[in-house]
């Protein structure tokens, strides 16, 4: 007997209420990642936004357990001890009828793949400037991600109570130095200690803030026309003329905002600011819920994915161990793509074709969590994995599909990892659990000794791997520098030619047994490609075919 026939089946009527609800769910959500420099103010404005939105109620004072107080998104200890962000926490939150779901980047000089991988479940981005600064090295290289996935970006130019460059000079700079038209949504009134507000381009208002409680609380703002003459007194004369004469060359030759050029990822909506005094945070908070795209088609196997998709899928774009140390457990983040999840449904997971049971699924609030019975797409999903899970896994219902793999980002930085007690079982399990978290990459020389080479991102990594192995897995690690600068692997297919490699390189395989050449040099890896023309070496781990 068909199965199918004996399933009672709803009437059209509730297909296409759910349907609706499905349609209506997809449209308010906004997921969206915030990248900037070291020391721009990414985690002050993170905190304020959630002051603003009301997720917390005083910004910088979010209590724990024993009267911990850290960032909301900042939960490792390492984080708290250096007052930076290393992991990439989901915060979820309401406001004006929108489920806002923003992804943490860390913002630490080294950060981690961490970083990278968080931008491909976004659908778009906050970009956070020094405005004493400009445009700095780390912001180069995730707008450069961001660019590489079409995210759109909204530009937040922070710190302007403080001493800034210019913001004609801002301007020119996001401009020159990355490519894409700068399109001001405001503009500011004054700078440091004579930095009043800003003035709203389209509705031609003047937003003029005061200070209060060390930006604790939300600003109290007053409106006024741009002659009115108690502002201008406030503003002082001269610092009045020059925004005067600054307003009026950005109305006359500036870029003007365009809806289509933001969502295509060509142009950037400026908004000037102080996240540390709350000075302009409302404009541009209602500009990201406004302006924000909701959850995107995704390209997979089988074609586009659209949000509205009725049928259940998501990827893995994060492991987490350890998050909660009590149980040591170890969380997956799936980004939700279409469809409905239900708590206690049956996904099945396209790397591995068996179904599993989602029994604990869990949403996020930094590290707080509580459990759900419903998730939508551009929700951000926490699973509990008791192995299940990998990084740039496909969960789904109905028929198979898979989602375009997600990469693995060039190493910049290699150690040696020596373990200096006999705890090998945990110094493998550790290893293992973290490469799968993806927070480093393990490659194996093949002649020699069997030590592991670690390849990371930014270096910093090397203490978070010491100090996670150590107060996770008990065991005590040194990982010495090397030699070795680059890794490549060996396309698939291609055949390594006898004594490929020279004094300061290697020939490694990863922990699939993929081969890897790893170069002591860029001298070297150049060598080697100009005497071996056709040899295909591959930056990023060997990745599947993706149809779109």
């Amino acid at each position: 007997m068909d199965p199918s026939s004996t399933t009672p089946q709803a009437p059209p009527d509730a297909d296409a209420a759910a349907q609706s609800e499905l349609e209506r769910e997809v449209a308010r959500r906004r997921t969206f990642a915030i990248i900037s420099h070291p020391d721009a103010g990414k985690t002050t404005l993170t905190e304020k936004l959630l002051l603003y939105a009301g997720a917390i109620e005083l910004a910088g004072a979010v209590r724990g357990r024993k009267a911990r107080r850290h960032a909301t998104s900042d939960w490792m200890e390492l984080e708290q001890e250096r007052g930076i962000s290393i992991t990439s926490a989901a915060l979820e939150f309401e406001i004006s009828g929108r489920r806002m779901s923003l992804i943490d980047t860390p913002g630490h000089r080294d950060f981690s793949e961490d970083t990278y991988r968080a931008l491909i479940a976004a659908d778009s981005v906050v970009m956070v400037i020094d405005a004493a600064n400009g445009v700095e090295e780390q912001t180069r290289k995730l707008f450069e991600v961001s660019r590489r996935h079409r995210l759109p970006i909204l530009t937040f130019i922070n710190k302007f109570d403080r001493p800034s460059k210019d913001p004609l000079e801002l301007l020119d700079d996001l401009e020159r130095t990355l490519g894409i038209h700068a399109a001001p949504v405001n503009w500011p009134i004054g700078s440091a200690e004579r930095f009043r507000g800003v003035y709203d381009l389209q509705r031609k208002q003047m937003l003029m803030y005061e200070r209060e409680a060390q930006g604790q609380y939300r600003a109290p703002v007053d409106l006024s026309s741009l002659d009115d003459p108690a502002s201008r007194e406030l503003i002082g004369e001269n610092a009045y003329a020059h925004f005067r004469e600054s307003l009026d060359v950005i109305r006359a030759a500036g870029t003007a905002y365009n809806a289509e050029e933001y969502l295509a990822g060509r142009q950037t909506p400026v908004f000037f600011g102080s996240a540390l005094n709350n000075f302009g945070l409302e404009p541009f908070l209602a500009a990201l819920v406004e302006l924000a795209p909701p959850p995107q088609p995704r390209p997979s196997d089988t074609g586009v994915i659209s949000p509205t998709d009725d049928r259940f899928t998501g990827f893995v774009f994060k492991i987490q161990a350890n998050m909660d140390p009590r149980h040591r457990d170890r969380v997956a983040f799936v980004r939700v793509c279409s469809g409905r999840f239900t708590k206690d449904m049956t996904l099945f997971n396209s790397r591995v074709g068996k179904p599993l049971r989602a029994s604990r699924a869990y949403r996020f609030f930094g590290r707080d969590r509580e459990t759900i019975a419903v998730a939508y797409a551009g929700d951000i999903l926490g699973l509990v994995n008791p192995g299940q899970f990998a990084i740039g896994d496909t969960l789904h219902t109905g028929a198979p599909l898979k989602f375009v793999e997600v990469p693995r980002f060039p190493a910049e930085h290699f150690g040696r990892v020596r373990l200096q007690d006999t705890r090998y079982k945990q110094f493998d399990e550790g290893l293992r659990q973290l490469e799968e978290e993806g927070l480093m990459q393990v490659f194996y020389v093949t002649s020699g000794r069997r030590e592991p080479v670690v390849g990371v991102v930014g270096a910093l990594q090397f203490d978070v791997i010491a100090s996670r192995l150590r107060s996770e897995y008990g065991v005590e690690v040194q990982i010495d520098s090397t030699n070795y600068t680059y890794a490549r692997w060996l396309a698939p297919g291609a055949a390594l030619p006898p004594l490929a490699v020279g004094e300061q390189s290697a020939i490694a395989v990863d922990r699939q047994e993929r081969r890897v050449l790893l170069f002591g040099s860029e001298w070297e890896l150049q060598y080697f490609q100009r005497q071996h023309p056709t040899v295909a070496l591959l930056a990023e781990s060997p990745a599947s075919t993706i149809r779109t």
